[in-house]
């Protein structure tokens, strides 16, 4: 299997961030990854494809999407899309560009939490994006260096409080996880990474936190936003998507790797989340893929 293309991106030690605006009719580059952090934003691209990790989506007229996980996959694609002239404008900056010290300030705590988030990739509302637009606007063509700094801030701290904001990838594929979660959900997590491939009863996981089923049920879900059962499909899927991407395992060895005990089910369950069926999302990497 060819490995992603990893980027070299044009940023110097010197720079806060790199940032380049283009005007144009198609999408070329291939699946990549990279360890800076990236925000990119697409004006007039409805039917673009934008692939993040697992997940695959055609977006809308506007489209604003950060990703900071260091080395999860990602690419805007033609898709669907027909129009002569697309809007891009890609901000890539340094991991470190506001510093622990800073981030840990009280008055980062929302930028700080959406960086971790960004992990798994973030994609911003439309409320969001109209909010922000006059600052992506004139971004890239402001010649004061400091001012350029400064509405960066704005722009990062304007969309940490995106209430609509939602992730892309799964926790799996992205292999991103986050300690500020309860220690009680973040023990299920746990076992359940540990066991998604063999049976998981709801009884199991409500006996690693001494809870009756029912309560733990409820409990669960109020603290992931799913309940137990879904939770452990999606990082079922996530597992066989990386092994999709990662490796030349065939498809039947790998749903039975993941915990699935059928085939069918596999296929139309990882169709109906994914959109594609895992031969086809298989190829789609494989057909993006360079060797470096």
């Amino acid at each position: 299997m060819a490995k992603v293309l990893r980027e070299i991106t044009s940023i110097t030690d010197n720079d806060c961030f790199y940032i380049v605006e283009r005007h144009k009719s198609e999408f070329t580059w291939p699946i990549h990854s990279h360890t800076e952090y990236e925000l990119n934003f697409i004006e007039n691209g409805r039917g673009v494809r934008r692939v993040v990790g697992d997940s695959i989506e055609e977006i809308g007229d506007y489209e604003l999407t950060l990703i900071t996980g260091d080395g999860l996959e990602h690419a805007w694609e033609q898709g669907n899309c027909h129009q002569a002239d697309i809007r891009e404008i890609t901000i890539q900056f340094s991991p470190r560009l506001l510093g622990t010290d800073l981030l840990a300030r009280n008055q980062f705590a929302s930028v700080r939490k959406m960086f971790e988030r960004a992990r798994m990739g973030l994609t911003f509302s439309m409320p969001a994006i109209m909010r922000v637009y006059a600052i992506l606007d004139t971004l890239a063509s402001k010649q004061e260096r400091m001012d350029q700094f400064l509405d960066m801030l704005k722009l990062l701290y304007e969309l940490s409080q995106d209430t609509g904001a939602r992730t892309l990838a799964s926790h799996s594929f992205a292999q991103s996880h986050t300690d500020r979660e309860s220690r009680r959900v973040n023990k299920v997590k746990e076992y359940i990474a540990h066991h998604y491939m063999e049976e998981i009863k709801l009884e199991d996981l409500a006996a690693q936190v001494a809870m009756a089923p029912s309560a733990f049920s409820r409990f669960f879900k109020q603290h992931t936003g799913r309940g137990p059962v879904d939770y452990i499909i999606d990082v079922r899927l996530g597992v066989a998507a990386r092994m999709l991407v990662d490796t030349t395992t065939s498809v039947s060895e790998i749903c039975y790797a993941c915990g699935f005990n059928n085939l069918s089910n596999f296929n139309r369950t990882f169709k109906a989340r994914r959109g594609y069926t895992p031969r086809d999302f298989r190829s789609l990497f494989t057909k993006n893929r360079i060797f470096v």
